[in-house]
């Protein structure tokens, strides 16, 4: 099965998403390592990998 655009999520999971990007992104600005982003949002690092 195929999702629609956004996998799938509601607006609200949407939101909360982008802003642990968002947070990636002011950590990755500020120096921190992949693995240092992945480990404080507790998410996997390829998926911090892709974001940055």
């Amino acid at each position: 099965m195929r999702y629609g655009q956004r996998g799938g999520y509601t607006p609200a999971e949407q939101e909360r998403r982008e802003r642990v990007r968002l947070q990636a992104a002011e950590w990755f600005e500020a120096g921190e390592s992949t693995r240092t982003v992945a480990a404080r949002l507790r998410v996997h690092e390829r998926s911090v990998t892709r974001w940055r």
